[in-house]
């Protein structure tokens, strides 16, 4: 991990080796070129909007990764929200030594629930801005807290791991796994009923499904929501006319927290119907339909 120093505990046997060279300082790092890779951005992504969607409530909103969980501000609330732990502490951490203390409270809850060995990520790394224990220990918390959600499968990053003693510059490269890839059982298990109708849907004629993609700004879709379930969504809780992907990312981010709330879990990511994923749109437009075609279904037996 960056910055991970271990002090060697031999003793110097006739004050031979210098102290210097007994400090060593291990670092490990994703290569640039891995973080070009379409497979870790997607992770990153779907990530961010989980967080975005989990702590929704309590206005937190995360943009980076490595820049917005540092401080233990955000990991301490999604904490409260996943495990229903709620630790007695400062809400803001100036300091660099209080943020350390917040992470060592939050990190130490989080380590006696997840079910893997914590060598991925330390309060060190975390609190130092390193991308790859942060994503490790982000992962790990979907894993636990909410495993039905789809990460991106099969990335993996090139990692340089660098050591620096008093002996000089040591370093290497491999290849480290951040979600594995997806079984043959994982992938036929989402072949159900409703999937099987999209891909139905999906032979439709290519002007019919490029009416689909009216919907990667996240406008329309929040628009339908509220007009099928009868309610108002503010203009300022969403952009009318979104001029970049972030923009986007939102609607549709809050599109998907809505149909949560009432009761219909999608499992999609944002970013899917953002880039125009036309199988991910159609999954929130059947479910949307799906819904409202039984409510019919249903008053029109009442009434008989």
């Amino acid at each position: 991990m960056e910055a991970d120093v271990a002090q060697a505990h031999n003793e110097q046997e006739d004050g031979g080796m210098d102290a210097e060279c007994l400090q060593v300082a291990r670092t490990k790092m994703i290569q640039p070129t891995s973080l070009k890779d379409p497979k870790l951005e997607k992770l990153k992504e779907a990530l961010v909007d989980w967080i975005n969607r989990t702590l929704k409530e309590e206005h937190i909103v995360v943009r980076s990764l490595d820049e917005d969980l540092y401080d233990g501000l955000v990991l301490h609330h999604l904490l409260g929200r996943l495990a229903d732990v709620h630790l007695p502490l400062e809400e803001i951490a100036r300091s660099s030594s209080a943020q350390i203390r917040k992470l060592e409270a939050v990190m130490e809850e989080l380590d006696k629930r997840l079910d893997q060995p914590h060598t991925k990520w330390d309060v060190s790394s975390i609190h130092k801005k390193n991308l790859l224990a942060t994503l490790h220990l982000l992962v790990a918390m979907v894993r636990h807290f909410q495993p039905e959600l789809k990460l991106p499968t099969g990335v993996k990053v090139q990692v340089a791991l660098v050591e620096v003693s008093g002996k000089g510059i040591r370093s290497d490269v491999q290849t480290e796994v951040l979600t594995e890839e997806s079984s043959d059982s994982e992938n036929v298990s989402r072949t159900d009923g409703d999937a099987n109708r999209v891909e139905q849907l999906l032979k439709m004629e290519a002007h019919k499904v490029a009416l689909v993609k009216q919907f990667s700004d996240g406008v329309i879709l929040l628009l339908l929501i509220g007009q099928l379930e009868g309610f108002f969504i503010p203009l300022c809780d969403f952009s009318l006319t979104p001029v970049d992907h972030a923009q986007m990312l939102h609607n549709v981010s809050l599109a998907l927290s809505l149909l949560t709330h009432l009761g219909l879990h999608v499992s999609i990511q944002a970013g899917d119907v953002v880039t125009q994923d036309v199988a991910a749109t159609l999954k929130v437009l059947f479910a949307l339909f799906n819904k409202h075609a039984r409510q019919e279904e249903k008053m029109a037996a009442i009434s008989i």
